[in-house]
Parts: C-alpha cells; sequence; structure tokens
C-alpha cells in the first residue's frame, strides 16, 4: 500500500483510481496531475517506484491543490462563518434541516434522521373526584 502525502492508497489499484482516495481529488484532477507528472494512468499503485511516487507529490504540491487537513478546516470555517452571521443558510446547518430549499414536510430523511413519533400526554384522572 503506498503512501502519498501521508494517506494510504490501495495498492491493487490502477494509479488514476487510486488518487482519488485523497480527500479533495477527485477525477478530472487526478488526470490532471498523473498527466503533469507524466505517468501511465494503467500502471497499479503497487507498481510504483519513489521517484514516481515523488512526481505525484511534486505534482500536487505545484497544482496547489487544497487537499484533505486543509480542506476540511476550510469548509469547516466556511460553515462556521455562515453560521455566525445567522445568515438563512448557517440557520439551517444549525438546526440540521436541508439547506437548499428541498422540501421538508415529506422526506429530509438523510438530513433529520429517523422519524421520532410525537404522542399525546394525557393527564391522570383524580382518584378522590370520582367518589
Amino acid at each position: 500500500m503506498a503512501r502519498i502525502l501521508g494517506v494510504d492508497i490501495p495498492g491493487d489499484k490502477r494509479i488514476d483510481i487510486a488518487l482519488r482516495y485523497i480527500y479533495g481529488i477527485g477525477p478530472v484532477n487526478a488526470r490532471a496531475i498523473i498527466a503533469q507528472a507524466q505517468i501511465d494512468p494503467a500502471i497499479r499503485a503497487k507498481n510504483l517506484t519513489e521517484a514516481q511516487l515523488s512526481q505525484i507529490v511534486h505534482a500536487i504540491q505545484d497544482g496547489k491543490y487544497v487537499i484533505e487537513g486543509d480542506l476540511r478546516r476550510e469548509l469547516g470555517l466556511n460553515l462556521k462563518r455562515l453560521q455566525a452571521i445567522k445568515c438563512y443558510r448557517g440557520v439551517r446547518h444549525l438546526k440540521n434541516l436541508p439547506v437548499r430549499g428541498q422540501r421538508t414536510q415529506t422526506n429530509a430523511r438523510t438530513r433529520k434522521g429517523p422519524r421520532r413519533t410525537v404522542g399525546v400526554q394525557r393527564a391522570a384522572k383524580p382518584a378522590a373526584a370520582a367518589a
């Protein structure tokens, strides 16, 4: 199993697929990185040499890709900013409701979680009043 920038990528997959295991690198970025590093996309990750691995790392760093911890931190700060200014999207994030205009009377189960049945609470009858 190869390690690129602190992330274990699966060795039995093609390198263009294995690079997608790095958070922030998708199909388009993976192909661009491989093209810049001049590596055959059909080669398996376990068959890469140290030189090829370093070429990939340099291609990622030179391409100014925001990946892993930096990307997660950036997204988290964006959400915190929306919540701090109390805009509509920030409030929806705080309440764990859909953010982008979806309906909530039905559906929205992924965001709202499993259904919670709300029952009726009845007051107990006083025993002394019956006599």
